[in-house]
Order: C-alpha cells, then sequence, then structure tokens
C-alpha cells in the first residue's frame, strides 16, 4: 500500500496535474477501492477538444459528463435529476417509484440536466460534444465576473435542454461532504485555480466491469499522464480548506 504523501510532495504534484489539464492534457483519478472503485479519465472543461472526446470515448468508454461546481449551479438556477423527478411525479405516478435513488456507493446522485449546444446538429459528433463541454468550461472560467443574470443569459442562449450532454454538479461543500469523481475533479481545479468544470469519463476493462487501478495506472504510465488517488486529493482538500 503506497504511504501517505508529505504535504509538500502532494501539492507539487498536484499543482503539476493542474498544469497539464491547462495544457489540454488529461489526468486519471481513482476514486477508493471502497467507494466505486473506478478511474476516471478527467480533462479540463475549457479545454475540451474533438480530440480529447475521442479520447474518453474510444480509451475510456464510460460516461461522458460535465461537472461544475455547486456555486454555478445555484448561480444558473439548475436543478438535481431527482427533483425533476419529485416535481412530476403527481402527475405521473410510476416516477414516485423511480425517484428513490438506491446508490449501493453514495446517499445521493449528482446528476443534474442534459443540454444540446444550440450551434450544433446532433450533438453527439465528438466536434459537436466538444463545443458543448468547451462553452461550459469557458462559462465557469468567466461566471466569477458576470452577474447571476448575465450568466444565465449566456447560458440560456448557448444552450437548450434536453440534450446529449449531462451536466453533474458538485456538492456544495465538496470534498467535505462527497468523495465522487465529481467532487475529486472540481476540487483539483479550486485547489489550483482552475476553472471549475471537469469533464470526466469512467475507464471501462474488457471484462465487463471497471478497469482495474492498476491497469489504468499503467495506461496513465504509457501516456506520460498524471494518475492521482482519491485519498491523495482528500488528503490535501483538508489541508487546504482548513489553511
Amino acid at each position: 500500500m503506497m504511504k501517505p504523501l508529505r504535504p509538500r510532495l502532494v501539492a507539487e504534484r498536484l499543482t503539476a496535474a493542474a498544469r497539464s489539464l491547462a495544457a489540454g492534457e488529461p489526468v486519471l483519478i481513482f476514486d477508493a477501492a471502497d467507494r466505486e472503485g473506478e478511474t476516471d479519465l478527467v480533462i479540463l472543461s475549457e479545454r475540451a477538444t474533438p480530440e480529447l472526446v475521442r479520447l474518453l470515448r474510444q480509451d475510456a468508454g464510460g460516461w461522458i459528463c460535465t461537472a461544475i461546481s455547486d456555486d454555478l449551479r445555484r448561480r444558473l438556477g439548475l436543478p438535481f435529476y431527482s427533483d425533476l423527478l419529485d416535481r412530476a411525479a403527481p402527475g405521473f405516478p410510476t416516477l414516485r417509484e423511480l425517484a428513490h435513488e438506491e446508490l449501493r456507493y453514495d446517499r445521493r446522485s449528482p446528476f443534474g440536466v442534459h443540454v444540446h449546444h444550440r450551434a450544433t446538429y446532433t450533438g453527439i459528433p465528438d466536434n459537436d460534444r466538444a463545443m458543448a463541454i468547451r462553452a461550459i468550461g469557458l462559462l465557469a472560467r468567466d461566471a466569477p465576473r458576470l452577474t447571476e443574470a448575465e450568466a444565465r443569459r449566456r447560458f440560456t442562449s448557448e444552450f437548450s435542454s434536453p440534450g446529449h450532454l449531462p451536466i453533474i454538479y458538485a456538492a456544495p461543500r465538496l470534498l467535505s461532504e462527497r468523495k465522487g469523481h465529481t467532487e475529486l475533479s472540481v476540487s483539483l481545479a479550486r485547489m489550483t485555480g482552475l476553472s471549475e468544470s471537469m469533464t470526466v469519463c469512467e475507464m471501462l476493462g474488457d471484462s465487463g466491469g471497471a478497469r482495474s487501478p492498476e491497469a489504468a495506472r499503467e495506461y496513465a504510465e504509457a501516456h506520460g499522464w498524471h494518475f492521482l488517488e482519491g485519498r491523495t486529493l482528500v488528503e490535501a482538500w483538508r489541508e487546504w480548506s482548513s489553511a
């Protein structure tokens, strides 16, 4: 088992990973063996390209979704998908049963709305998804300088819903509250000063399940990309948030 990293070494490692993300390279994040036990291939949303989307689709193979902070979610006035189910349940009785989440690895999912960039056609090709992901990333980058009304106008002018790009929301207190890939990736962005939107995709194996952390680490080493364990990010978050 890997020994806990010293605070200085942790900071250097996260800074190096953030530098790679800002340069348009992916990083790999493993959550924990006692959680999902999955490694996600992660990119900085504002740096999305068709080539990176293709990489997520072909080399990871899981669900491509874009994470944003809870602050941006609230400013944009976006509901959780479970909230939409709850509100629709009176008119659609079946939804009363579907709306009860039974997650085996967490208390609540981060699922939000699915969007479609208005400038795209079907929204599925790599070019279309890259455009949508990049637009969300740029909005996350610019949001601190925008009023709430400006942020919402920009979002609704660029996107419609439903669509083929799922948005997921980080917990308000990030890793102090939840330790999923949504929070791990957005916490990395916050601690290192990146725009707070990451796009993630689970790495699948050939056996029908998740790719093992050992195989994911080998993949990262073969490509010269950073592999981060969830516990490393949690350690760093505790130090950073208490400073």
